[in-house]
């Protein structure tokens, strides 16, 4: 109804009014909860359903409000309404010619006026809150509305004419040069001791999803770095398993058919690092759980719990994804001369806002998941500042359940480079042994 309505306008106002009535007449509860969601509000349940009755009935509205962050609210908004008019205009472009007053209009630009910027950089879509649905997984897919899914549309920027970012040499991804990116030599000191209060450690480390809350008993820095991460190398047996729930996701310029310009070959290239550099035994499963994506979580369920069950020597788990941002973000900085894929690391914490706590998703490691990823964060601040994201918290589990040593990394996103995603896998492989043999302090 809200697109039909919108094509309607499109021929009787300029694109600036077209935007103020759009807004105007069908969004103002959603609008208002979707800032009072941003700045961490709790008392909007009534208004929280209202946003997924509208985001339900307008899919893109809720594709829209799954980026919060980075101080691009405004910019989302405004890439939504610009979707909204062009779905509206293609779907009208028949009956053009009826009206003459929807040709000549639509060059002033305005954008709608929304205040602040968000509290999170939201990685996997809106939350519906539903509650009682069974003890099943598939609750844990509602995010993948979000950043994530962009398997759609991602073949348009493969090394095409509209590329984002293209290479243009043919050249393939260079897997040997890692290390000259390892640092042995810290950039920066920091002490936890500055981060005893809670406002100003979670300032400093966390980014909560608006689906999500967290507390000063959750969140403890003196706990996270008293916990003990260190593993045994001599072990028979893989002791490291790297895995994607998401294995279809890949970069600006990943080939078509080619797993290894995917997450998937930046995962084996941080199995090789770890596997040649520091001396890990480490799985790569590389199977495909995100054939339909909307289940990828609930279909690598199984699977992780039997790998788990025929190697009980694996004490690491990590869930390699790359993230989706809008096109001109770019997750990239420079390490030794070289552009390098910004990375973050990710904590479901099996509680969503509406609800809370959600019974049939317990994680009774989720304290240890907390640990692993602040000492990993903390020594990236440390000896690469500006490599990492905040780490990121949202409502549900992510299969992290299973050992108390799981990552959820995102590697950069849809618009980096192979070679980018590559490049990030020396460096995070450094920490990773630096925390797994207790060297972080």
């Amino acid at each position: 109804m809200g697109l039909a309505m919108a094509a309607f306008l499109i021929f009787l106002c300029p694109e600036g009014e077209l935007v103020e009535k759009v807004y105007g007449q069908f969004f103002p509860t959603a609008a208002f909860c979707m800032d009072a969601l941003a700045y961490g509000e709790e008392s909007v349940t009534a208004e929280g359903r209202m946003m997924d009755m509208i985001a339900k009935e307008l899919p893109l509205y809720s594709y829209s409000i799954s980026y919060f962050g980075d101080g691009l609210m405004n910019q989302y908004y405004k890439e939504y309404v610009e979707i909204l008019m062009q779905e509206a205009k293609e779907g009208t472009e028949g009956n053009a010619a009826k009206s003459q007053a929807g040709g000549e209009n639509g060059e002033s630009g305005q954008e709608p006026g929304v205040g602040g910027s968000a509290q999170a950089e939201s990685k996997e879509g809106s939350v519906s809150g539903n509650e009682g649905t069974g003890g099943t997984e598939q609750e844990e897919e509602q995010e993948n509305s979000g950043n994530e899914n962009t398997a759609g549309n991602e073949e348009q920027r493969l090394n095409g004419e509209d590329s984002y970012f293209t290479i243009t040499d043919g050249s393939l991804p260079d897997t040997d040069s890692y290390q000259e990116l390892i640092h042995t030599e810290k950039a920066q000191n920091i002490s936890i001791e500055d981060y005893q209060e809670f406002e100003a450690l979670a300032g400093k480390f966390y980014t909560v999803d608006a689906s999500t809350y967290t507390t000063k008993e959750e969140l403890n820095a003196k706990n996270f770095m008293a916990a003990d991460m260190r593993i045994d190398k001599n072990t028979e047996g893989p002791q490291i398993l790297i895995y994607h729930t998401h294995a279809h996701e890949g970069y600006a310029d990943s080939v078509a058919g080619d797993p290894n310009t995917t997450i998937v070959g930046v995962g084996e290239q941080l199995a090789k690092i770890l596997r040649e550099e520091y001396g890990y035994q480490v799985l790569h499963n590389t199977e495909q759980y995100d054939d339909n994506r909307d289940y990828a979580y609930s279909n690598a369920l199984p699977a992780l719990e039997q790998i788990l069950t025929d190697h009980p020597t694996i004490q690491v788990v990590i869930d390699l994804h790359r993230d989706s941002v809008a096109e001109g973000t770019r997750l990239v900085t420079e390490i030794e001369g070289k552009q390098t894929a910004r990375f973050m690391f990710f904590n479901g914490l099996s509680r969503v806002r509406e609800v809370g706590e959600i019974s049939y998703l317990p994680n009774e490691n989720l304290q240890g998941n907390l640990a692993f990823s602040f000492q990993m964060q903390k020594a990236c601040e440390e000896y690469y500042p500006g490599l990492t994201r905040k780490i990121y918290l949202k409502g549900y589990r992510y299969n992290m359940h299973l050992k108390s040593r799981t990552l959820l990394i995102e590697m950069g996103a849809q618009n980096n480079t192979v070679q980018e995603a590559m490049n990030a896998c020396g460096p995070l492989a450094r920490m990773l042994d630096m925390v797994l043999a207790g060297e972080q302090n």
